[in-house]
């Protein structure tokens, strides 16, 4: 699995088709609020040219991809934290997720309710982000007050959770997000244990129309306040990206060019969400499947052999390390081994993207 995806915004901002789009899934869609309540999930092979090619190189029977998982959660409102509309229940599944695809209205469309009655598209990203944001500080909120007594007893490391809790419960006061914040790994451990939400990597999928796709100024305006916020903007036509979903590759390549476009809306999920999880793909391959793997970055190459089988991270003794780079360049596995090009590495060896590994145990 690669990373886990969560869809999310206010109702009736397209979640649903954006969901179809990308799983090719068919997701029921309606133009009155609160047509998603329980989430739908779609697991999506990732497409990734250098598995394909690496096959036919080693001549492996078979390919298996990395998936990743996409989380329609349904629509948000203003008070979900205090529990209005699907409240809580949204808000759990939001934790459930590594990363939020914020998806915002940048369409008008007399036949979709809208929740306002004009289109304002910082407003409504400006809902969910204080809504998200209340639930944090209620979670720390919570934890403090369990955690205050045994600060007393002079447990340093309840001390430590304590200042470091109620550091940035002042910077949430002031709205800011967690994920803004420039903290240590030792931080990030304490934050993570207790699922805030903030702290998720979160960027936005402005919903545009075919019609204002080249100028759309509700987009631009996204845009900016995000760029403000140091988070991505990703201009998105579910309509059209949930045609595109339903043809065959060839036919895919064909709409996308006679709209000008470089790339399927998936892909730069895809890309996005990698990035800012900072996760890289590493590959194994033999005569009967070559196949890919996530992995964060940094990761040991003895911890990416467990990824592959429980054994051989505890096994593991050494690997053999390709780079793709070379492969395509010179076509064989005997090849690079005559030109000195396949390195022998260690535990202590991180793994990189694109690598192509053969683990020895």
């Amino acid at each position: 699995m690669g990373f886990k995806c969560g869809i999310i915004g206010l109702p009736n901002v397209g979640k649903s088709t954006i969901f179809n789009a990308l799983t090719n899934l068919s997701v029921e869609a309606s133009a009155y609020p609160f047509c998603t309540i329980s989430p739908n999930t779609g697991i999506v092979r990732v497409a990734d040219e250098r598995l394909e090619r690496i096959q036919q190189m080693i001549g492996s029977a078979k390919s298996t991809p990395t998936t990743l998982e996409f989380v329609d959660i349904a629509g948000l409102v203003k008070g979900a934290s205090q529990g209005e509309g699907l409240g809580n229940q949204f808000l759990s599944h939001v934790q459930a997720v590594d990363v939020l695809a914020h998806v915002v209205r940048c369409f008008i469309d007399e036949n979709v309710a809208h929740i306002e009655a004009e289109l304002d598209p910082v407003r409504d990203a400006e809902i969910v982000n204080a809504e998200i944001l209340i639930k944090d500080l209620e979670i720390i909120e919570k934890r403090l007050a369990k955690i205050t007594k045994s600060v007393r007893t002079g447990n340093k490391a309840v001390q430590t959770e304590f200042e470091l809790l109620s550091e940035v419960n002042d910077q949430l006061a002031h709205g800011v997000p967690l994920r803004n914040l420039n903290l240590k790994s030792e931080s990030l451990n304490i934050l993570q244990a207790i699922n805030l939400l903030t702290l998720k990597p979160m960027f936005y999928v402005a919903n545009v129309d075919e019609e204002h796709w080249l100028d759309n100024p509700w987009y631009n305006r996204l845009d900016e306040y995000a760029t403000k916020q140091k988070q991505l903007c990703l201009k998105f036509c579910g309509k059209v990206q949930a045609e595109i979903a339903q043809l065959d590759p060839e036919s895919q390549l064909e709409f996308l060019e006679a709209l000008g476009l470089d790339e399927l809306g998936l892909t730069k999920i895809v890309k996005t969400g990698y990035r800012l999880l900072n996760l890289v793909t590493f590959f194994t391959a033999n005569e009967n499947e070559t196949r890919a793997w996530t992995i964060s970055q940094n990761t040991s190459i003895q911890k990416a052999a467990g990824k592959v089988h429980s054994d051989f991270e505890e096994k593991f003794i050494k690997a053999e390390v390709i780079k793709y780079q070379d492969l395509i360049a010179h076509h064989s596995r005997q090849r690079l081994h005559d030109l000195g090009l396949v390195a022998i590495q260690g535990k202590g060896y991180l793994v990189e993207d694109g690598d192509l590994i053969l683990i020895k145990t």
